[in-house]
């Protein structure tokens, strides 16, 4: 049985591990394999897929050898190991439609998410700089509190951002007068800012700042943050031309325009180095590893091949750490490469992953 000590001794060696300044690859096996045994006592679902693969705490050895657990089983079982309470932060998956079935990742306690985010972010974003006024294309957490992208964004202002941070979309949509506003004073004051959102909201703004025929030139040290895809929600840009419109429309070079690959069932982020070139290497901290493999048998891929991103996050202490995305990428120096959705013969073994975990999970 999970008791509180479990529990917060569990939570107490996340936060230590994320708070280091990295790991060896010992290190990192021995919080996985504590973390998969933690799992695989309290995580029913996840105890009786395991089992079936033959995976348990006393035969699995290295943090690759975890069962990855598709990431769509999120939306068809609770996968946690805390009993649900009302205290639980739940952030849900978008969904591209209304009645699409959403993805709920449980957090008992928003301790962990929130230390991965701002250590990253601090180190990868920010890059040295203490605080800057920040512009935010999205919702604030209070008109959208299931959304792990709101909470990500207001942990980014109340950590990094000046009293000048400013919402700056809401109920009537982009405000794109007050938008305007803010970075012409920042271009007169010589200021660095930053504007983050999600990508499709990138969009909107320049689609309307080309039609006042309006640019900016923001000062050096300002950045640029873009995450999400664009979900439906505006057209869809190739990634070269998105990032070039988006350097010419707010005069900061592509180096400076930085992606984030992030999801509602992990609980730490992926960045880039900038996008002067396309695709960007994406990365992540030492509290977080990656394979690729092929969906069917689970196995990695032989080098320089595509395959399915699988990702170990350690800051996923309540649910599972392993995931298979259905996301294609490529291995490569200094991280891998997002080259998109899974499609085709990939797409078919995501599917028939998530078939067999729920079939096994739920037997």
């Amino acid at each position: 049985m999970n008791t509180p000590e479990q529990h917060q001794d569990i939570v107490a060696a996340v936060l230590a591990f994320i708070a280091q300044d990295g790991c060896s690859d010992d290190g990192f096996d021995a919080l996985a394999l504590r973390l998969f045994a933690y799992q695989y006592a309290n995580d029913e679902p996840f105890r009786r897929f395991s089992q079936r693969r033959g995976m348990t705490p006393r035969n699995v050895k290295r943090w690759s050898e975890l069962p990855a657990v598709p990431i769509d089983a999120f939306k068809e079982l609770s996968l946690r190991c805390q009993p649900p309470s009302a205290a639980d932060r739940v952030f849900m998956t978008s969904g591209t439609t209304r009645s699409e079935v959403k993805g709920r990742h449980h957090h008992p306690t928003l301790a962990i998410y929130d230390s991965s985010m701002t250590r990253n972010f601090g180190r990868r974003f920010m890059q040295g700089s203490s605080k800057l006024p920040m512009a935010i294309l999205f919702p604030t957490e209070t008109v959208m509190p299931n959304s792990s992208l709101a909470h990500y964004l207001a942990l980014a202002v109340s950590q990094f951002g000046t009293a000048q941070s400013r919402y700056f979309v809401g109920p009537q949509g982009l405000d794109s007068a007050g938008l305007c506003e803010m970075l012409a004073q920042a271009e007169h004051s010589g200021a660095p800012c930053a504007v983050l959102g999600a990508t499709y909201s990138f969009v909107h703004l320049m689609d309307e700042l080309r039609q006042r025929g309006t640019c900016f030139r923001l000062p050096p040290g300002s950045r640029v943050l873009d995450t999400g895809g664009y979900k439906g929600q505006s057209r869809a840009l190739p990634l070269d031309a998105f990032y070039a419109q988006l350097s010419a429309t707010l005069g900061i070079n592509r180096s400076e325009c930085i992606n984030m690959y992030g999801m509602t069932e992990l609980s730490t982020q992926f960045y880039d180095g900038g996008n002067a070139m396309v695709p960007s290497v994406k990365s992540g901290p030492h509290w977080i590893r990656s394979r690729i493999v092929d969906p069917l048998g689970g196995c990695d891929v032989p080098a320089g091949e595509r395959g399915i991103l699988v990702h170990c996050d350690l800051a996923n202490f309540n649910s599972v750490t392993t995931i298979l995305t259905e996301d294609v990428g490529v291995a490569v120096d200094g991280g891998f490469l997002l080259l998109g959705r899974a499609e085709g013969a990939q797409a078919k073994g995501c599917s028939l992953a998530v078939e067999e975990f729920i079939r096994v999970a739920t037997a």
